[in-house]
Parts: C-alpha cells; structure tokens; sequence
C-alpha cells in the first residue's frame, strides 16, 4: 500500500501540471491534534491563489474518489515559501550559495541554530555545508532537524 504522501502527489500531479506548477513537497502531519494533508507547490514567478485553488478543488474531489484516509483531516493547498525547508538532493543543488538556516538536534559550539550560505551537500552522507561568516562548517545528516532557505534583508 503506498503512503498517503505518495499517493496525494500521484492524485495532485495532472492538476498541478495543468496549472504550470511544480509539485514542492507533500506532508500528512498531526499539529494540536488535527491532522493536516498538506501539498506545497512552486513555480516561476510565484504561486497565487488562483493556482492553489484550483488544485485544492481537483484534488479534493479525487481524494473523495480515492477515500485514502480514514477520520478527518483538512487539506491545505499553498506556495513552499520563500523560507522552504531544502529535504531532497535536488533541493540543495538547486539553491547551492543560497542564504539557509541550519537548526540541529543538540548543540554544536553552543548552539543549535547556524545561518549562513549553502556550501556543499554530500548526497551519499546527506552532510550538509553551510559558510558561516569566513568558516565553513560541515554537518552530520543524523544531527541536522531542518534545513531551510533564509531571506536575507
């Protein structure tokens, strides 16, 4: 059987084609105990509302067709942001000397947050590098909780 996330992108995917947009990630989480089936999207020059809610409609309906999830949840159609979490290896090649923010599970030198520029991306390690100020620090793929882009002002 194939996760959820899997199958929404599968059942997005003509009507977000349709739209000129790209699929950005698909997430099915709990938060203060709602359960969200979220699909973020991309595309050039932006994603607008239109776009959202034209794929919220065609996907809905489709995941009425399918009924995937048992219980309730509530679906969320919307733009990855311009602070979008970077989680593939194409994400990081994509934005390499982008300005990121590192956060990690436990703290390294004292802390557990690391702005800086997108250095380098192991893609075997999954290690991320990240210059932060004139040093480049590397870090471990099990110790990284997210990285995501940053804007800069």
């Amino acid at each position: 059987m194939k996760k959820i996330t899997e199958l929404t992108a599968e059942l997005a995917a003509p009507a977000i084609e349709k739209q000129g947009c790209e699929l950005w990630d698909v997430e099915y989480v709990k938060e203060g105990g709602t359960w969200y089936l979220r699909v973020l999207l991309d595309k050039e020059g932006g994603v607008d509302i239109l776009d959202c809610e034209a794929i919220s409609r065609e996907l809905s309906d489709a995941l009425d067709e399918v009924d995937p999830i048992e219980g309730s949840y509530t679906l969320e159609v919307g733009s990855a942001g311009a602070e979008r979490s970077l989680k593939r290896p194409g994400d990081f090649e994509r934005f390499m000397g982008s300005p990121v923010l590192v956060k990690l599970y436990r703290p390294q030198n004292g802390s557990k947050e690391f702005a800086g520029h997108l250095a380098g991306y192991n893609a075997e390690t999954g290690n991320v590098t990240v210059t932060v100020g004139k040093e480049e620090l590397t870090f471990v793929k099990k110790d990284v909780a997210l990285v995501r882009l940053r804007v800069e002002f």
